[in-house]
């Protein structure tokens, strides 16, 4: 059994629910990153924040990425999935989510992040082009 923790990149830096917009791009940018996940002050997960977040739900709304924080797209419990869970866990939770990304959590702590390029790896090519297929669909 192959699980999370064995594919998932590991320490996963977050953007803080303080921090605006601007901040978090400039990150994902410093980070060569498309997604973080968003910690509040106790270090506990919140959600997470992609550049598609950014452009469609911020920028294309007109809002100023230099007002807005990263607490206003940290929406309701975030998908994740267990460091020790089977990646074919994580592959059905990316499929019933429409995620891309699944930050890892060990108890409480977030350890890191697994993306669907780190399951397709793992993954036979029948079931990797079902993964695909299946986030990718409108």
């Amino acid at each position: 059994m192959t699980t999370a923790r064995e594919l998932m990149t590991a320490g996963a830096e977050c953007a803080r629910t303080d921090e605006t917009v601007s901040q978090a791009a400039q990150k994902m940018r410093d980070l060569g990153v498309g997604a973080l996940p968003i910690c509040g002050e106790d270090d506990r997960l919140a959600g997470m924040i992609t550049n598609r977040d950014i452009v469609l739900r911020c920028v294309a709304q007109g809002h100023d990425t230099t007002q807005m924080t990263v607490a206003d797209y940290a929406d309701g419990k975030p998908v994740t999935i267990g460091a020790d869970d089977d990646v074919a866990e994580a592959l059905r939770t990316m499929l019933e989510h429409d995620v891309r990304r699944l930050p890892v959590i060990d108890g409480h702590d977030l350890v890191g992040i697994l993306s669907q390029a780190d399951v397709a790896r793992a993954l036979p090519a029948q079931q990797v082009g079902e993964l695909v297929a299946g986030i990718s669909s409108p």
